[in-house]
């Protein structure tokens, strides 16, 4: 298991953002706090869990949660059953992740690790990848996709969430979640960053997989709850799967 207190070695891939790193980490203390800042996020995880739920049975395999921030899917997933290793940059975020981790009782094998390092490591070792909310954080997100691919086993899927590039989105995620309502601190997302599906689907097929699923993921913070939903203008989910 990699030091938490480690940080990415010299030479290694940079397919990350320091400032993104310090962003995210500077909120670990209340990463599982349901009020806190993160308070949308674990809304989101119930539909996450059950999109990826639907399409695996999730008991018994093997199971990677890449950027895994404070283990709420990691979790979730090993809940039901998988065997989950969670790989995060942020050593803040895997310290907290591990400790929750020992609270709870539920097992996880927490990494601080990148997903290219990993993938040089042990391809075709996993089931199912998931990505969430991670993509549009990174200098090279089709770098990320093909890394996942490369970890699956022939008949594995993939599941990535992320923002679509859209006046919607913009609308929703940046002014309406960051600036009015409150639901994330300033300056969590960046609109530039944010990927339309179509992007995502070529970054898909140039990995080698077959995207079988696009799907909207709507937040509806008058209950502070999620439902997957046929529109995909704000944010979505997607699911693809490597040829046997």
């Amino acid at each position: 298991m990699t030091d938490a207190t480690a940080t990415p070695a010299a030479g290694e891939d940079r397919n990350f953002s320091q400032a993104e790193l310090h962003k995210f980490g500077a909120l670990a203390n209340r990463w599982w706090d349901p009020q806190g800042p993160q308070k949308a996020l674990h809304a989101l995880n119930p539909a996450r869990l059950g999109y990826v739920a639907r399409r695996v049975g999730l008991s018994g395999a093997q199971a990677l949660d890449v950027g895994c921030g404070g283990g709420l899917l990691s979790e979730a997933m090993a809940r039901e059953g998988a065997g989950v290793t969670a790989i995060d940059l942020a050593p803040e975020l895997v310290k907290v992740a591990r400790l929750h981790g020992l609270e709870s009782g539920v097992r996880v094998d927490y990494r601080l690790q990148s997903v290219e390092s990993l993938a040089a490591e042990r391809p075709g070792s996993f089931d199912v990848v998931t990505c969430m909310e991670m993509l549009e954080h990174v200098p090279d997100p089709a770098a990320i996709v093909t890394a996942c691919a490369t970890l699956l086993k022939p008949g594995g899927r993939l599941f990535l969430s992320t923002l679509n590039r859209t006046p919607a989105a913009f609308a929703l995620a940046i002014l309406g979640a960051e600036y009015v309502a409150r639901l994330l601190p300033r300056g969590t997302h960046q609109y530039r960053d944010f990927i339309k599906p179509s992007e995502l689907a070529g970054w898909v097929r140039a990995a080698g997989l077959q995207l079988e699923d696009v799907s909207g993921l709507m937040y509806e913070p008058w209950r502070n709850a999620a439902r997957i939903v046929s529109r995909t203008d704000v944010n979505y989910l997607a699911c693809a799967v490597k040829p046997e």
